[in-house]
């Protein structure tokens, strides 16, 4: 067997295993509580009083406008210096789930505004009041208009758990460039590394292409040949 491949072979589990145990986790995890933190944003920007809507705007103008490599550096290795020690993980979990935050609230902001008015006065028609008409009539329908965007951005957020190699989180590519110091072979590894990450990311893609026929089924247009 020639010497990449087997390089290959005796590297994938490794890489695997820290795919499970530490990507995979982080990207749910930090897409969850992301998405929690976004809705919660865009409402609030709709909504809310005044003071806290420019808090929630001036969160997401700041998150959106700095790289999220440096927030992962700000967090990790910026607020020990304040006294704040927090663990590899916690920290990247943080930070990724402001910055998805920072991003759904604005897709969730969009989808919430793109229902027309009328619905609204329908709801109100009937007897509803304002969180009443926003989960039974407004939110039903946004979710068909944000399910593609949130899914791009889940799948994004995979391939951006990476950079928490770079604050000694041992996800997949951490584990990648630690084989990488010991066998000197940067080009097998991180492109095998790549492969995995692309793998995923197609799996990925082909359940919120399910996902966006199940919403198809029940309004909206579908991607011709899809």
């Amino acid at each position: 067997m020639p010497p990449a491949l087997q390089l290959m072979l005796d590297s994938l589990l490794p890489l695997v295993r820290a795919g499970i145990t530490f990507t995979v986790p982080l990207a749910i995890l930090s897409f969850v509580f992301g998405l929690t933190l976004g809705f919660l944003t865009a409402i609030t920007r709709l909504f809310g009083p005044r003071p806290l809507a420019l808090v929630a705007r001036f969160y997401v103008w700041f998150i959106r406008g700095t790289p999220l490599l440096v927030q992962l550096f700000v967090i990790f290795y910026g607020l020990p210096s304040l006294g704040i020690l927090i663990d590899a993980f916690p920290a990247a979990l943080i930070g990724f789930s402001l910055s998805v935050g920072a991003y759904t609230s604005e897709i969730i902001r969009a989808a919430l505004s793109s229902i027309s008015k009328g619905q609204w006065e329908a709801a109100y028609a009937i007897g509803m009041t304002q969180p009443q008409a926003l989960r039974r009539t407004i939110v039903p329908q946004a979710v068909r208009v944000a399910v593609p965007p949130l899914s791009n951005s889940f799948i994004s957020l995979v391939k951006d758990t990476s950079l928490a190699a770079a604050i000694t989180v041992p996800e997949m590519f951490q584990q990648a460039q630690r084989i990488v110091a010991v066998t000197y072979e940067p080009l097998i590894l991180y492109v095998e590394a790549a492969f995995l990450y692309l793998l995923l990311s197609s799996v990925l893609s082909a359940l919120q292409s399910r996902l966006e026929k199940h919403f198809g089924r029940q309004g909206g247009f579908l991607e011709q040949g899809a």
